[in-house]
Formats: C-alpha cells, structure tokens, sequence
C-alpha cells in the first residue's frame, strides 16, 4: 500500500487516471464496493507493477529439491536449499522494458508475452503455484485493490512543493 502511494505520487498522472477509472465505474458520489473492483483494470495495473518493483518478500521462500535436479546449468543436490530472488526477476532487463521505471500500462498491452510474464510476476510474488502457494492471496489482491479504491476515490493526494521521495 504505501509503495502503491508513494509510486503514485511521484507521478500524479497515473493517480489521475486511477481517480478517473474510479469515478466513472464508481461515481463521484458513491462508495467503493468490492463487486466494483473487476471492473478497475488500470488500478489492477497499478497493484501488479507495485508488485513488480516491490515483491512483499525479495527474496522467496526457501525451498528444497526432492530429487537432484539441474537449473540453468547448475547441478542442485537433494537437501540444498535454493532462494529464489524475485526482486531480481522483476527487474531484469531481459524480461521488462525500463525495468526499473513504474509503468503501470505495461500490463494493459494484451502482449501475449507480458501477459505471461505478468502472471508469472504475480504467480513469484505470492508464490502461485503448486501446493504451497500462499493462502492469502486472494484476501491480499482484494485487500490492496480495495484499500488503494478507497483511498484514492476519498481523497486527492500530493506530496508538498519541492518535497521528492527517493
């Protein structure tokens, strides 16, 4: 949440699109509801390329080979314990373009590659797949998106004149 904020503030233009997308599926003068929130692609947006740059756990999980396995070239024995780095992931060069710029629009291409690769960023951020995926993401995705909804449609933010966030 306070990634979302901070990254939005620094570009109030995707605030504004964010306040605008608000008003016109939730109205000026109306309360944000859940069943609202399918219908608020470029908020989505703006959570997934939070996400993207700021991966609520940098650095996975640890996990453990059951059997011996290869990973891009590296042989990883039974009881090794391997630590995904997410942060790392979200940020390469090869994958994003401006890697390191917060463009929410990068994922309301319809590319069908950043397609993929946003729901991989997303399946590395809460862990997706398999049977130890995280049991709250779906609580945590309404949560953020409700939260961010309800913020942003209430109030107009600003940081104060010649305040920058680093």
């Amino acid at each position: 949440m306070e990634w979302a904020m901070a990254k939005m503030m620094e570009k109030p233009e995707v605030m504004r699109k964010v306040q605008e997308e608000l008003d016109a599926v939730v109205g000026k003068d109306a309360t944000v509801e859940e069943s609202h929130l399918p219908r608020l692609p470029y908020l989505d947006a703006v959570v997934k390329e939070t996400l993207r740059l700021h991966p609520a756990l940098p650095l996975m999980v640890p996990h453990s080979p059951s059997e011996p396995s290869e990973l891009g070239g590296f042989h990883i024995p039974v009881g090794s314990r391997v630590l995904i780095n997410a942060w790392a992931i979200h940020r390469d060069p090869s994958i994003w373009e401006d890697p390191s710029e917060f463009k929410p629009e990068r994922f309301l291409t319809g590319d069908a590659r950043l397609t993929i690769t946003a729901a991989a960023t997303a399946s590395a951020t809460f862990l997706r797949i398999g049977r130890r995926s995280c049991v709250g993401i779906l609580m945590a995705e309404r949560m953020s998106m409700f939260l961010l909804a309800t913020l942003l449609h209430s109030y107009d933010w600003k940081l104060p004149a010649g305040v920058r966030l680093t």
